[in-house]
């Protein structure tokens, strides 16, 4: 494996590493990495200034994050781009003292970005999907003195029920976690003085000023004064639209049929890839343009039937609204393939339960220790089922349960993660509602909270060990990086809590973002909690259709795995209904954008399409949450000083 040979690389040179025999146990890979590779005891690592600046870098990404996961359904990991901008910030505050300031350690730049990671990537899944799922059901928000802790609490959940799986996945296994050795190797080239580098540096930072000027360009006139001042009528509009569609004697207006000038949303299809981008582009193409006007046909032919509810809903403004009726079947697509595919990795699953056979090897004071995983576990479960119980109503049996599949959701998070770089949040939350849907049969608050707990803190674990694995890559204590790490909560969670009351303060401002993710979490919790009788007719047929496309696709992929490249993502197929087309359109290009520069270029462009892509996505993300939080601010101001003020101290959850 690359990083058990690997050493940290400080700006001088350091004594080749001698191998290993390819038949080397795992204790000897340990004493190994101990005796040539570990550097914690003698670099600085855990110092006050990186976690300061890691936590108010981190603050500022947990708010663009949170913006991702509600615009687009998608939260990416920010580990690359904050040990990038880390570095870069740090050098250029070094530049201002004068040199006043010392230069940090590569393992201090490490900490720095563990703790602007945790801040960014592990606070906000929870509350853009499970809570804004309950706002778009109950029709108002949760109190901050339930979700702060919440959100402090499920992340810190997930942290600590990383700890024991550490030295299995990582030291023993030594699972990749490609964006964790992707972030190693980062800093190792940028304190190499390593050109590359240097460059992919630059271009993260220019894509990044990039996209936040075109979020800004994209605020619409008359929201912000001093905005129009500065812009004048300089703007790019929020879509293009296309003309109505015509079938037949029928002309369709139908929402969404446009293209969205967005990078934020051309950046992240340049990360997902074309199979994703084009699985998502092809599955709107079939909504819009085949179902939909069948779906007219059929509504048309039934006006006449008393009491019978119509398949689409059309909006004020006259337009159809394709993705009302179609997140049924799109939600169906996305639930069976996501536990088709954890029912096909069993093998997975049960290496998960293996507990690591290797030895200490003398170096306690390195790992973190179980007596942690303990002291941590103990009161912050005790918590959260107190939590779950004062707020929402839910039993300490069932917040038990909750808190207990939480560690088993871990497990399969971090070693998806680990295996694959992809964490499966959406399953492992799904797969929780539909646990609870039978032990808290018609209770909508109580199964979105069990799932978003355990899949926020499935998602926490799985950053922490990405993290950590760039820290063993480079030969960091691991101790103080999971201590980096934890700390980062705090910051995240004091950004994210109150930038999401501020960014949508009331039902109507989420619903304008129309949140693909949230819509699918609230169509399950709606379906699990009421039954399918408030489904249209036609919508309970397209759940059953997209259940056996859920099931046939990864069941084809296992089966021809050649043939697995070439077939549609089920994932995006999925997302491509709960999407308007002019978002999946977008995503298209970026992926294309990116096809064509590796065809043309493919150095460059394995070279520069991540940071230039990152940079776009984080960009423009801020940038609008930024907009977003000061056009909301008349409102939303007075709502969060009345609930700071204590105002409606019990939760906002009606009776079910």
């Amino acid at each position: 494996m690359p990083d058990a040979h690997a050493v940290a690389a400080e700006p001088n040179p350091t004594p080749e590493i001698p191998p290993l025999p390819p038949d080397a146990s795992p204790e000897q890979h340990e004493e190994h990495w101990y005796a040539h590779v570990y550097q914690g005891d003698r670099v600085p690592q855990l110092t006050l200034r990186a976690v300061l600046m890691g936590g108010i870098l981190g603050m500022f990404m947990a708010i663009a994050n949170l913006y991702t996961t509600v615009k687009i359904g998608w939260s990416f990991g920010v580990a690359i781009t904050a040990c990038v901008l880390s570095y870069v910030l740090w050098n250029g505050a070094r530049g201002l003292s004068l040199g006043r300031l010392t230069p940090m350690s590569i393992l201090e730049n490490n900490c720095m970005q563990s703790t602007a990671s945790a801040a960014g990537y592990s606070t906000g899944g929870t509350i853009g999907v499970a809570f804004g799922a309950m706002l778009l059901l109950n029709g108002s928000h949760v109190p901050w003195q339930v979700l702060l802790p919440v959100t402090l609490f499920t992340a810190a959940l997930g942290v600590f029920a990383a700890i024991p799986m550490k030295r299995q996945m990582i030291n023993v296994e030594r699972l990749p976690f490609p964006s964790g050795i992707a972030a190693a190797q980062t800093l190792r080239s940028l304190y190499s003085r390593g050109r590359t580098a240097l460059h992919q540096a630059y271009a993260l930072l220019a894509s990044l000023l990039f996209g936040a000027l075109l979020g800004l360009l994209r605020t619409a006139e008359g929201t912000l004064w001093y905005v129009d001042k500065l812009l004048g009528s300089v703007r790019i509009p929020e879509a293009l639209s296309f003309p109505a569609l015509t079938f037949g004697s029928r002309t369709l207006r139908l929402q969404g049929f446009a293209f969205d000038p967005s990078v934020l949303l051309i950046g992240a299809g340049m990360l997902v890839g074309l199979r994703v981008s084009l699985s998502l582009l092809l599955g709107s193409a079939i909504l819009y343009f085949v179902v939909t006007p069948l779906l007219v046909e059929h509504d048309a032919s039934l006006a006449h039937v008393a009491g019978r509810t119509p398949s689409l809903v059309v909006g004020p403004d006259g337009a159809v609204r394709p993705t009302s009726w179609a997140l049924w079947g799109g939600t169906s697509v996305m639930l069976f393939a996501s536990l088709t595919s954890l029912a096909l990795a069993w093998p997975m699953l049960v290496r998960s339960f293996r507990l690591s056979a290797a030895r200490n090897a003398g170096r306690a004071s390195v790992e973190v220790p179980f007596s942690w995983f303990v002291a941590g576990m103990i009161p912050i479960s005790i918590g959260m089922v107190f939590l779950e119980w004062w707020a929402f109503k839910m039993s300490v049996t069932l917040g038990l349960i909750s808190v207990a599949m939480t560690f088993v959701v871990a497990l399969v998070c971090c070693r998806a993660t680990g295996e694959t770089d992809t964490t499966p949040m959406t399953a492992t939350g799904q797969l929780t509602q539909l646990a609870y849907s039978l032990l808290a049969h018609g209770e909508r608050s109580v199964n979105l909270m069990s799932a978003g707990v355990t899949a926020g803190a499935g998602s926490s674990a799985a950053d922490l060990l990405t993290d950590l694995k760039s820290g063993y890559v480079l030969g960091a204590n691991a101790r103080k990086q999971f201590l980096a790490q934890f700390y980062g909560l705090f910051f995240g969670t004091l950004a994210v809590v109150p930038a999401w009351y501020l960014m949508f303060p009331t039902k109507a401002a989420l619903e304008a973002a129309n949140p693909p993710t949230t819509l699918v979490w609230k169509a399950v919790a709606e379906a699990l909690t009421k039954g399918l009788g408030s489904v249209p007719v036609t919508a309970q047929y397209s759940i059953l259709f997209g259940a056996l496309v859920g099931i046939a696709l990864p069941v084809l992929a296992r089966g021809f795995p050649r043939l697995a490249p070439w077939m549609p993502s089920a994932i995006g197929l999925g997302f491509s209904w709960v999407m308007s087309f002019s978002n999946t359109l977008s995503f298209a290009i970026g992926a294309l954008l990116t096809w064509a520069w590796t065809r043309l270029h493919r150095r460059s462009a394995e070279t520069f399409n991540v940071p230039v892509a990152s940079g776009l996505v984080a960009g423009e993300s801020l940038m609008s949450a930024i907009v977003a939080i000061l056009i909301s601010l008349p409102t939303a101001l007075p709502e969060l000083w009345n609930a700071l003020r204590g105002a409606g101290s019990k939760t906002n959850v009606p009776a079910q």
